[in-house]
């Protein structure tokens, strides 16, 4: 291959990093016996003339990265799309209007197959928190959400219901010592899991720029409502998890990828945005092909985050329990803000986008948590198809953090706390129970989705404070 410069690619209009990224694979690969002044009258006519080089198996793609016109949304209405069988909402009367036009808005990208929403949908950036999609070969940064592989972990362990309130002082300490919350910061005594070894982090540069911060979070939780909590579990007769019935103490954690998953997010939407060229109204869900490099990229990055959020996890319960001296008799763990390879009902290969939803196969475990004060629910997946596999996340917010902060006091917190029996930890009013739906409606609202194992009650809740 002639000598490429990247001064010369950036003059001829070359001036994305991924186009030229691109240009040097593709030239390396399938011309490196031509001279550079072929190479570089075959880029400028390509870059002058890319619609000529569109069907072109090779260099197609690098004409693509100059094709801006914005691609074609076809909108159809809620209605119509219910009517269709496109789309399924499950609690319709729980779901504001809002979360439901942007699911409009998402089922009317042509990559979009089947959608569904969860009763705790609620509006959020580019798809509903709350909304399942499934693409044709394409993933939506933004419909994976932001806080990548956000997860719940439950262990139930080896000691009796009594256990959290005789030794509320020690849980407490634990708590304080081994937790950690907010956007920074980290813990106070380092963290070792295989995850920091993982070759993923050498795969792009970024990722290799996020890794000295996956040292640091590792073990560590995010704000807003994410928590790490106490609390008494009552397991049903016959349950999934093959415990005999009763009350048991448990141990309840729901958090993210930290700093590595958001930043990941962030770049590849960017991309994604500069990329796929939308309607304004539908801009922050632009996707990147899977065949494509950024794709592939994402993907990749998208799955380290997930795996990293599953290592917090595992070390916010290692520590806390190795602390207390005691043992998990069983443990239930899963993502939320993902994507998945899936086969849908008529046998077609799709991207299951799950942005603030459970995934609920048949006979998969799950945790469905509702506030502060309220139940945690552990669920039994019953594979409904209409709902693409999936159920809530949680009881959803029925009030932004603005409005919540302004309908409730410090004051008012504290005596729904000592109502509920209930210790907090840092915390705060934008995170109060009022600020949810209902958690026993939901749960009634997805009985087609999940059968009750489980009902969790939190005791001692640890927060991230304002």
């Amino acid at each position: 291959m002639g000598n490429l410069k990247l001064k010369e690619l950036s003059k001829m209009g070359y001036t994305d990093n991924q186009a030229r990224a691109l240009v040097v694979q593709t030239m390396s690969k399938y011309y490196k016996h031509e001279s550079t002044t072929v190479l570089l009258q075959l880029l400028k006519d390509i870059r002058l003339q890319p619609e000529q080089y569109l069907q072109d198996a090779i260099l197609g793609k690098i004409a693509r990265t100059f094709i801006t016109e914005e691609k074609t949304c076809s909108f159809r209405s809620y209605e119509l799309l219910q009517e269709t069988g496109a789309l399924h909402t499950f609690g319709a009367k729980y779901i504001e209007a809002s979360a439901r036009q942007q699911m409009e808005v998402a089922m009317s990208l042509p990559i979009s197959l089947q959608g569904a929403m969860m009763p705790d949908a609620h509006a959020g950036y580019g798809l509903p928190i709350g909304g399942v999609l499934a693409t044709q070969n394409a993933i939506v940064p933004y419909a994976v959400g932001v806080d990548i592989g956000c997860r719940m972990t439950l262990s139930i362990v080896d000691a009796e219901a009594s256990y959290v309130k005789r030794f509320a002082y020690q849980l407490k300490q634990a708590l304080k010592t081994y937790t950690h919350f907010g956007t920074d910061g980290h813990l106070e005594f380092a963290q070792e899991h295989e995850i920091l070894d993982d070759p993923r982090f050498q795969a792009t540069a970024l990722f290799r720029k996020l890794h000295g911060k996956a040292v640091l979070q590792l073990g560590s939780s995010g704000s807003g409502n994410h928590f790490v909590e106490f609390g008494v579990i009552t397991l049903q007769p016959d349950n999934a998890m093959g415990l005999p019935a009763g009350d048991y103490t448990a141990l309840l954690s729901h958090s993210g990828s930290r700093g590595l998953g958001a930043n990941i997010a962030m770049e590849y939407t960017r991309i994604a945005m500069d990329q796929c060229k939308l309607p304004a109204s539908a801009r922050s869900l632009a996707w990147l092909d899977l065949d494509a490099e950024a794709g592939q990229e994402y993907w990749m990055g998208m799955e380290l985050a997930g795996d990293y959020a599953k290592a917090c996890h595992e070390r916010i319960h290692h520590n806390l329990l190795q602390a207390l001296g005691l043992k998990p008799l069983a443990q239930v763990s899963h993502h939320h803000n993902f994507a998945w390879n899936e086969v849908l009902a008529d046998g077609t290969s799709a991207v299951v986008h799950r942005k603030g939803a459970t995934p609920a196969h048949k006979g998969t475990l799950g945790i469905i948590p509702g506030s502060m004060t309220t139940a945690a629910y552990l669920v039994e997946g019953l594979g409904n198809e209409r709902a693409l596999q999936s159920a809530s996340h949680g009881a959803g917010r029925a009030m932004s953090r603005k409005r919540a902060k302004e309908n409730m006091t410090v004051s008012e917190l504290k005596k729904m706390l000592a109502s509920a029996d209930v210790s907090l930890i840092g915390g705060s009013v934008e995170e109060n129970p009022r600020a949810y739906k209902d958690i026993e409606e939901i749960i009634a609202a997805q009985s087609e989705l999940v059968t009750v194992q489980g009902r969790f009650m939190p005791k001692i809740v640890r927060m991230c404070k304002d």
